[in-house]
């Protein structure tokens, strides 16, 4: 698989191999990115290189529904919208939402319209993706979570060995929260709407009086059952100082307690 993603003639079943990852991620039993008994996420780097192989290897065919739809839709053949029975458990709200081949959705899910999960993507059973939401190529979603409407989930495809985007279990992801290149939300934290974290993004935590930061061989993490909200800090320089300047900045106000899950407890009666 590895020289078959690389440049160079594919393998003439290339096709039959993309086929046969993609139905294992859908089923669950092979994931883009684990975690390992240190809590460390890591990629899996074969999955992507299939999944980079299928686009390669992928023709541009028309997908659009049949007459009289006005709808078109032209993308690669290896990479249809995937279906889903009723036995799943999985609930499709009508209305837009599009879930592409190679992901994987858990029972309980909900995809509210318009929503669109991208190949690789792992959503864990009993998680809530509202209106507007993306969950990105490879992006790894916990169980019971919630992303509301508008949060944007990036996707992690290449380089093969990079990080991917997490969201574990419980985690509350607010409204227009963007969650980018490698960060890992831990279990239970909260992001209140508007949150942004990439990996060039300093989180200041005011309850521990700490600030974390990704490295060069780790990703920003937001740890368990932070609550984080939006803030800003001075801008440094003498010049930005006279005008007032601020910069962006995440601020953890607090770790989650009662009143956090009473605001956040997700209806069950919804589902």
């Amino acid at each position: 698989m590895e020289a078959a993603a690389r440049l160079g003639a594919p393998p003439r079943d290339a096709d039959q191999l993309v086929g046969v990852v993609l139905d294992l991620l859908e089923q669950g039993t092979v994931r883009a990115a684990e975690r390992g008994p240190d809590g460390v996420w890591r990629p899996v780097p074969w999955i992507k290189q299939a999944i980079l192989l299928g686009f390669r290897v992928g023709v541009v065919v028309d997908m659009s529904p049949t007459a009289p739809s006005p709808f078109t839709f032209l993308d690669k053949h290896t990479f249809p919208t995937r279906g889903f029975a009723v036995a799943g458990g999985v609930r499709i709200v009508p209305g837009g939402t599009s879930v592409r081949r190679g992901a994987y959705l858990g029972p309980g899910v909900v995809c509210m319209p318009p929503a669109f999960v991208n190949v690789g993507a792992y959503v864990g059973a009993g998680t809530m993706v509202d209106s507007h939401a993306l969950v990105g190529s490879c992006a790894q979603i916990g169980e019971r979570v919630h992303l509301s409407a508008a949060a944007q989930i990036g996707g992690v495809l290449e380089p093969v060995g990079a990080a991917p985007v997490v969201v574990e279990d419980d985690a509350f992801v607010g409204g227009n929260c963007g969650v980018y290149e490698g960060t890992v939300v831990r279990e239970r934290a909260v992001l209140a709407p508007g949150v942004i974290l990439t990996r060039g993004t300093p989180v200041y935590d005011v309850a521990r009086e700490a600030v974390y930061r990704s490295g060069e061989d780790r990703p920003l993490e937001i740890p368990a059952g932070a609550v984080v909200v939006p803030g800003s800090r001075a801008a440094g320089s003498a010049w930005a100082v006279q005008r007032g300047l601020a910069v962006y900045a995440p601020v953890i106000v607090k770790y989650r307690d009662a009143s956090t899950d009473a605001a956040t407890a997700l209806e069950q009666s919804l589902r």
